[in-house]
């Protein structure tokens, strides 16, 4: 096995389009030279150069940015490599240069096909980080209204949105943390959302995904799904590490940055209650936004409902909670006690001094209903822990 492959009549086209064919269509020029380079390995048991493994490296990083898969490049060398094995002549060879032949073809299939997956790996990222940016930088136009909304339009559609149509979007996050993200992201929330057309993309440490309304229950889904997908991420396996928030669907760009707003809105406010739901939507927590919108009011509200409680022994804390967990329980005292791990007698006792200090009745629906909105201010505003600030 010392000829060259021009004096062995090697048809080296024929063996490159077959083994294109074989790997699935994956374009025959990413070989280059390659079975060249092999023939004459094969011949003279060289190894590789490193201009040859530049080329392979070169090779991998134009197919991830045409989009071939690595399974599909990795394929054509590997079917490139034993056609050709099979149409070397081996004529008079002992048996040791055979052995040295092929020994010298499998280190070049092996150095080829590292290198063409480093290139791959360079050109995915490459590609990713490009396609992020995209990705990021029509997210920033959508939002500021950049640009025409036209361009916005053909730019979404180029990224799969049309968004002519209702679309919701989602917000995940984990308090100051950086969320990651990744391809098993990108894959949970495509599965959750089809057949809807999705998008996912990192801004400002937090996932942002827009999705397609075709259901009700859509955005539940893909935000359940997304919320596992990021606690498997987290080594704990723990949900709660974890916040997902979406606002309602609405359809045109503007409803897109409508709905990012909503979610931002109810993140931050499931944020600041330390709510236990790892997903939360805009609609359940209109309630905490409107208070929210007019801080002076609920301040005002809390202080003069509520900071008579501060008088009690032991503070406002808990007949605070007592209240709470009165509320929340549907005004039934025994599960409230139930919930507390308190006899009902000290429920019913907390309650009384309740209407003792405040002067309003938990047990009447006008007073019940005042206080409830109190409380629901007192948890936004996080007191008693921290000090009321009245205009």
């Amino acid at each position: 096995m010392t000829a060259r492959d021009g004096d062995r009549g090697l048809d080296l086209a024929a063996i490159t389009h077959a083994a294109s064919r074989e790997a699935g269509g994956v374009p025959p020029g990413l070989l280059g030279d390659y079975l060249s380079a092999v023939v004459d390995a094969a011949g003279s048991g060289r190894r590789l150069i490193a201009a040859e493994l530049d080329e392979y490296g070169r090779s991998g990083e134009r197919a991830a940015e045409s989009g071939v898969a690595l399974r599909g490049l990795v394929d054509l060398f590997l079917s490139a490599t034993w056609r050709l094995w099979r149409e070397l002549p081996s004529d008079g060879d002992s048996p040791a240069v055979l052995r040295a032949a092929g020994l010298a073809v499998l280190r070049a299939a092996d150095d080829a096909v590292a290198a063409a997956a480093e290139g791959f790996e360079r050109g995915y990222l490459s590609v990713a980080r490009r396609d992020e940016a995209e990705r990021r930088e029509f997210f920033d136009d959508l939002l500021s209204g950049r640009g025409s909304v036209g361009d916005v339009m053909e730019r979404g559609e180029r990224l799969g949105l049309r968004l002519a149509g209702p679309h919701y979007v989602l917000l995940a996050g984990s308090g100051d943390a950086v969320t990651p993200a990744g391809m098993e992201i990108d894959a949970a929330v495509a599965d959750a959302a089809a057949p809807s057309p999705s998008l996912v993309l990192s801004r400002h440490g937090r996932l942002v995904v827009i999705v397609g309304a075709v259901s009700g229950e859509g955005a539940v889904r893909v935000a359940r799904a997304l919320s596992r997908a990021l606690s498997h991420r987290n080594t704990a396996g723990d949900p709660s590490a974890w916040r997902v928030a979406f606002g309602r669907p609405y359809p045109g760009p503007s409803g897109v940055v409508h709905s990012f707003e909503e979610a931002a809105d109810a993140f931050d406010v499931a944020q600041r209650l330390g709510l236990p739901e790892p997903v939360v939507s805009a609609e359940e927590l209109l309630i905490y936004q409107v208070l929210l919108r007019d801080r002076a009011a609920i301040t005002d509200l809390v202080g003069t409902l509520l900071l008579p409680l501060a008088r009690a022994r032991g503070g406002a804390g808990p007949l605070l909670a007592t209240l709470a967990a009165y509320f929340d329980c549907g005004g039934v005292a025994t599960a409230a006690a139930r919930d507390l791990h308190l006899s009902v007698r000290t429920v019913t006792y907390r309650l009384a001094r309740i209407r003792e200090l405040t002067g309003r009745d938990p047990g009447q629906p006008a007073d019940a209903l005042a206080l409830h909105v109190a409380v629901i201010g007192a948890r936004v505003l996080d007191w008693p822990a921290t000090r009321l600030e009245r205009a």
